[in-house]
Parts: C-alpha cells; sequence; structure tokens
C-alpha cells in the first residue's frame, strides 16, 4: 500500500526539500560533520526554530502539524543527512511542553524558538541504547549520577535527565559540562558520558515521567524509521543516477540485468519502509490503539532493510563507493546508528510481538 499525502502534506514536503537542498546541501556540510567541534550548523537551528520545525510534534494550538507532517520532515532530513540533533531536540520539546512546571515552559519556549539546544539523557548502559530504569538519583534539588550516550550532550546548553525521582531538568553549570566524548560509527555524530553532580529542578514525578519517556521513544522510533527511509531513498537514487552514467563495454552498467535486479529489491526495501512509516504516523496522529504497535513495526522493518539499500548502493558503485570523497558511506553510517538508538531493531520486534493485535486472540 502506498501512502499518498495531502495537499498540505506534499507541500510542506515539498517546501522542506527544497529548504534543505538550498540550505543545507551535504557537499557542504560535510564539512562541519568532519572537522568541527559543534557538529552541525548552529544558525540554521536557528533558522529552523523560527519556521517552527522544533514545535512539529506540539499540539495543533501550540504550532504542532502532526506526526504524519513530522515523518515528512524527518524524511527530507534523511535525504541530505542532515546534521545535528534536530530529532532530539523535537523531541524534548515535546516533552518539555508536557511537563506543567514553570522551568520546563521556559526552556520549551526558547528551545522551540531555536534560541537553545535541549535533548534527553536516558542511557546508562554502554552496551545497549534501549530504554531501562534508571539508577541516577534526582536529591536535594540535585541530579547526581551519570548517563551515556547523551547526543550532542556537550553542546547543549539544558538537558532533561531521567532519574529514579523522575525527569529532571538540568541546565548548563557556568563551568560547562563534565562530558566524556564517545566513539561512534558515524563521524557525524557527537555522543558523550556526563557526569551529573548539578543543580537540577524536578519536572515530573516516576508515575507521569514513565509516560513522557513511553511517548518520547514511541516517536523517537517514528521519527528514525522516516529518517531512515529518507536515507534509504536518496541512497537508491545515487545508485541508480550511477549506474545510468557508468559504461563498461560501451554500455551503461545499468543495462545489465544483474544490477537491475539489485535495484529492484533496493526499491522494494525503500518503498515498504515508506509504507510502514507512514502507517505508523497515521496512527499515531489518529490517536489509534496501535500506533506503538505499528511504530515497533517499521522500526524493527527500516533498520535491516535500511542496511541492504545503503549497502547495496555502495556496491553498485564499485571502487569509488567505498572512498571518503563520495557520499554512500555517510549514509550506511547514519543508518546504522539510527538502527541501534530510539530502540534497537531486536528491542522493536519484541516491542511488536507484545503490542500485537493477534496477540489478544
Amino acid at each position: 500500500m502506498r501512502f499518498d499525502l495531502s495537499e498540505d502534506q506534499a507541500l510542506l514536503r515539498n517546501s522542506t526539500r527544497e529548504f534543505l537542498e538550498n540550505e543545507a546541501p551535504l557537499a557542504e556540510t560535510r564539512g562541519l560533520m568532519e572537522e568541527s567541534a559543534e557538529g552541525y550548523p548552529k544558525d540554521l537551528y536557528a533558522q529552523l526554530g523560527e519556521l517552527g520545525y522544533a514545535g512539529l510534534l506540539l499540539a495543533e494550538e501550540d504550532g504542532g502539524l502532526g506526526a504524519i507532517a513530522f515523518a515528512v520532515v524527518m524524511a527530507e532530513m534523511g535525504r541530505v543527512a542532515f546534521p545535528g540533533p534536530f530529532l532530539d531536540l523535537t523531541l524534548a520539546v515535546r516533552m518539555l511542553t508536557d511537563c506543567a512546571e514553570g522551568p520546563a515552559r521556559e526552556w520549551q519556549d526558547r528551545a522551540s524558538a531555536g534560541n537553545a539546544l535541549v535533548v534527553i539523557a536516558q542511557g546508562e548502559d554502554i552496551g545497549s541504547s534501549d530504554p531501562a530504569d534508571p539508577s541516577v538519583v534526582f536529591e536535594d534539588n540535585r541530579v547526581k549520577g551519570s548517563k551515556v550516550f547523551v547526543p550532542f550532550g556537550a553542546q547543549a546548553d539544558a538537558i532533561v535527565v531521567s532519574t529514579a525521582q523522575g525527569l529532571a531538568l538540568v541546565p548548563r553549570p557556568g563551568t560547562g559540562w563534565n562530558s566524556t566524548p564517545l566513539t561512534t560509527l558515524d563521524h557525524a555524530q557527537r555522543f558523550v558520558r556526563l557526569d551529573f553532580d548539578e543543580d537540577a529542578a524536578l519536572l515530573a514525578d516516576p508515575l507521569k515521567s514513565a509516560g513522557l519517556l513511553a511517548d518520547s521513544h514511541r516517536l523517537g522510533a517514528l521519527g528514525a524509521s522516516a529518517q531512515m527511509f529518507g536515507l534509504m531513498e536518496r541512497s537508491l537514487e545515487l545508485a541508480v543516477a550511477y549506474t545510468s552514467e557508468r559504461e563498461a563495454f560501451g554500455v551503461p552498467i545499468g543495462s545489465f540485468q544483474a544490477l537491475q535486479h539489485r535495484c529492484a529489491d533496493m526499491l522494494i526495501q525503500t518503498e515498504s519502509t515508506r509504507s510502514a512509516t507512514f502507517r505508523a504516523a497515521w496512527a499515531e496522529e489518529a490517536g489509534t490503539g496501535e500506533a506503538a504497535y505499528l511504530t515497533s513495526v517499521a522500526k524493527a522493518w527500516a533498520g535491516p532493510a535500511g542496511r541492504f539499500v545503503c549497502g547495496q548502493a555502495i556496491q553498485l558503485l564499485g571502487g569509488v563507493g567505498f572512498t571518503w570523497e563520495y557520499d554512500p558511506h555517510i549514509y550506511l553510517k547514519r543508518l546504522k546508528t539510527l538502527e541501534q538508538f530510539h530502540g534497537s531493531t531486536a528491542w522493536h520486534i519484541e516491542n511488536a510481538l507484545a503490542h500485537s493485535p493477534l496477540m489478544g486472540e
């Protein structure tokens, strides 16, 4: 089944694609990814905030556009391998909005306007990014403990931290964060370990925090799936363009049936990811009880499918596909990173089985 966008959603897709291709083409952002400490264009993030992109997941009355529009934008960002913590920022803005405390509203306003970077710190196990109960504590108005795989944590202005006592907001201390960079496959990512012993404000008790974290995890998986679809779609386009131009024995190599079969398999995997992702986005926006199940189905499918598509793109470009100067390796690395975060493939397979409508029969 092919999901068709509404007129407004198609307009959002086209305008977002035009904006990103003009303002953040991969040829220009690669330098930031590879060489700068920050790894992303802060001025462009401020511009995205001004345009309302950071608030995509908010309620309609607060400027949000819904889960389908969110998936549309994330797919376009995947197409250009957009650097930085945009997905993490939108999740933090949504979480802060759902908290009633004064500090949350203040930081939500700043983050959604593009004037501050706020991310969520959850992981504590260096061997897994899947959800787990936190051991970090909130006591005496301070957060104490360590978090790992905090996305762009060293650059963040504030961090929402999951603790045993609930969600806590930790503003950047005047001395800066006590952070340790973590080596990752994708050179565009900036994950760190953060050691906390900082002043903080409690935003939500454990019961409410569990619901907010579940929502954030589900929406993060949806956004990651959409981004992986964009990475796959663009990888396929690069492979088709190259095989249409590269010649062997006096003809384009794309005329060889074996390579056509590869591209056909890549197309099937890509279109299946599109269908699964936008079906999940529709369920999320419609508020159906299948949202958790369908999102896990999409995320569990997108990871292996994306590894196949992006890996085949490298193969179809032949020798140059393995070189640093060409782009396919960027798409593959980004996809493999997204596959592990916001719930690994294994975690989402288990979650899909647990939430499957068939399990109740």
